[in-house]
């Protein structure tokens, strides 16, 4: 194969693998990357909830909300690739088939996305009011937005 380069000798349809990013986060610079992907694909109301001296299983507790079950399905899948690509794989994922409440275990931090009823229903920052919120500043927030009734005149 004189003349032919390397690249041009690769089997049809195998793709060539990405190096791996050296990049290692901290806990919290995880939460926030889980916020600021949920941010960018519409995911409403984000609350980082450091639960360092409450708890021995996260440091961490990333809450959004989504507008519907498929929404709350895509926020999760977008959380988990970009997870993948920052060379960190979850310890496990629950509750993606239904899309009600997703919860995505990145070890330190535990990312819960929940279609709004059901936030309300469970109420996790009601049971976690103790814990200490991050401060999102450099983080991309989206409130969810509520029409106020209009003042009898």
């Amino acid at each position: 194969m004189e003349g032919v380069k390397k690249s041009q000798t690769k089997k049809a349809g195998k793709k060539r693998a990405r190096p791996l990013r050296a990049l290692t986060l901290s806990p919290v610079e995880i939460a926030r990357l889980c916020v600021n992907v949920a941010v960018a694909h519409k995911a409403e109301e984000p609350v980082i909830l450091n639960v360092t001296e409450m708890a021995s299983f996260a440091d961490y507790f990333v809450i959004v909300g989504g507008r519907s079950t498929r929404h709350v399905q895509a926020v999760a899948e977008h959380i988990e690739k970009a997870l993948h690509e920052h060379n960190l794989k979850l310890m496990g994922a629950e509750g993606l088939a239904e899309g009600q409440w997703v919860l995505l275990d990145a070890g330190d931090v535990i990312v819960h996305i929940f279609y709004h009823p059901v936030r309300a229903f469970y109420d996790l920052e009601g049971l976690w009011a103790e814990a200490r919120h991050v401060d999102l500043t450099g983080t991309t927030r989206k409130r969810r937005t509520s029409v106020q009734p209009e003042a009898d005149s």
